[in-house]
């Protein structure tokens, strides 16, 4: 999962895990992640949360295997009524971290440099929960705001008429446009006298006044 958020101030470091004291094999931690973390977070779209999260980290020869897993609650907006919302979250996620200098394109695999001696999982806890988070979000029947649902939908419709009514006034003056760029070329023919084929006789009156000059 690419990292899309910054952390504005670091709670503390229990998400920084030196793997470099580890011994070779399967270590467990436990987490509560809860308000303060998202918090934490640069334009989360998470508000509030109280979840339980834990990790198995494996850490071999040349890579670590991380298994991230939470259960718990969130908070965040109601896609229809745009009010606070909670929500049941409950998944894992599976990352590789691989030694190396060379960029990987594969999402699911972190590059650590050779000199590396700690991993953070700040990120990848919080892109696990946002990414069990439904596309839609919206409350349970009945549970909605719906005073705050009727003010958009009036705030929506009358947006809506104003954009056409913008449009209407955008073709009005393209069709006077039009109008006048005909005008234009009808004067401008009028104007531009159309030049004689070679082939076309002269008129007498004209070969009278050449011979008088």
């Amino acid at each position: 999962m690419p990292s899309y958020f910054n952390v504005t101030k670091r709670m503390n470091n229990e998400f920084n895990i030196p793997f470099v004291g580890l011994k070779v094999g399967k270590h467990y931690f436990e987490y509560e992640i809860n308000t303060s973390f998202f918090e934490s977070m640069e334009y989360s779209i998470i508000h509030e949360g109280s979840l339980k999260a834990t990790l198995e980290l494996e850490k071999k020869e040349t890579m670590l295997i991380a298994l991230f897993a939470v259960k718990g609650s969130v908070s965040t907006t109601c896609d229809r009524c745009d009010t606070p919302m909670n929500l049941d979250v409950q998944g894992e996620y599976r990352l590789i971290y691989k030694f190396g200098t060379e960029d990987e394109e594969d999402e699911n695999l972190v590059v650590l440099h050779p000199d590396s001696y700690q991993i953070d999982v700040t990120f990848p806890f919080y892109e696990l929960i946002t990414s069990l988070l439904p596309l839609r979000a919206t409350h349970k029947p009945g549970e909605c705001d719906e005073e705050m649902w009727e003010l958009i939908q009036k705030h929506t419709i009358n947006a809506n008429v104003e954009e056409e009514e913008l449009d209407d006034d955008d073709e009005d003056w393209d069709e006077d446009e039009d109008w006048e760029d005909e005008d234009e070329n009808d004067s401008d023919d009028q104007d531009e006298p159309e030049d004689y084929p070679l082939d076309r006789p002269i008129n007498p009156q004209f070969a009278i006044l050449k011979n008088l000059n």
